[in-house]
């Protein structure tokens, strides 16, 4: 498993003029092996206020009551994925969209009570994501997980994880090639808001003490500091750039690595 591309992809970087699912494409027709996580925080919140169900965040972490959890299985299973694997499929692309409950794949407990069904990752069982990749699929991963530990009476099956921590997860468990975040910022910035091209993880867990990084970047930082412990190379670059993840792949892109 150690020649997979793990690919964590940003909603605010898929658009009308994006190119990812056709890099996406194209890398697997070149032999590539590649599993793809999404997230969608920005329909989730559309849909919740379609449903009038208020969005409450503590720590930047969507507070999941039960009412929640159904819309966020919904929309993360069921509308994101299909819609990125419809789209890898009609370009010519083989590609079968999971969630981490399908065949246990992401084990979970809960995070914090206050955050409610928000999980946390406690085990990935690579067995679904090896037969399928040894099959020739793109593995497209919804980040939602099987609530498989510490679970109390009534509380639901499924939980509500984090698409970054996800990612670094699986790249962790598999020791990826290497982790890339398509994002819709540069990469990471210094206080002066200045590219760091490259990072080690000491630099980085610095930059998050200071609050220099901070909000959305740090649950990437962290998920690329998890995965160093089987991946060698860490990516976040800005995915709203053309072709950004074939460039990446080439040599060609800019961004933030984090490495050892």
């Amino acid at each position: 498993m150690g020649k997979v591309i793990v690919v964590k992809l940003g909603g605010a970087t898929l658009g009308s003029h994006d190119t990812t699912i056709e890099d996406i494409v194209k890398l697997q027709q070149q032999g590539k092996s590649l599993v793809v996580v999404h997230g969608g925080g920005k329909l989730i919140t559309d849909w919740l206020e379609k449903q009038g169900i208020s969005t409450r965040f503590v720590h930047g972490e969507r507070v999941t009551d039960e009412a929640t959890l159904e819309v966020v299985v919904s929309v993360l299973a069921g509308l994101v994925n299909k819609e990125i694997v419809a789209a890898i499929n009609s370009l010519g692309g083989n590609a079968v969209g999971i969630s981490g409950v399908d065949g246990a794949f992401i084990q979970g407990r809960i995070k914090e009570k206050e955050l409610g069904y928000i999980g946390e990752v406690v085990k990935v069982n690579p067995a679904p994501l090896e037969a399928l990749l040894k099959s020739g699929y793109i593995l497209v991963v919804a980040p939602v997980s099987l609530h498989a530990t510490d679970k109390p009476d009534k509380a639901p099956q499924v939980l509500n994880i984090n698409a970054d921590a996800v990612a670094g997860e699986i790249a962790a468990a598999i020791g990826a090639e290497r982790l890339i975040f398509l994002t819709d910022v540069v990469g990471i910035c210094d206080q002066s808001g200045n590219l760091l091209p490259r990072l080690s993880p000491d630099e980085a867990e610095a930059l998050m003490a200071s609050g220099v990084a901070s909000g959305g970047m740090i649950p990437k930082i962290k998920a690329c500091l998890r995965a160093l412990s089987g991946t060698s190379t860490t990516r976040i670059v800005d995915g709203r750039q053309l072709h950004a993840l074939l460039n990446e792949i080439e040599g060609h892109g800019g961004g933030t690595t984090i490495q050892k």
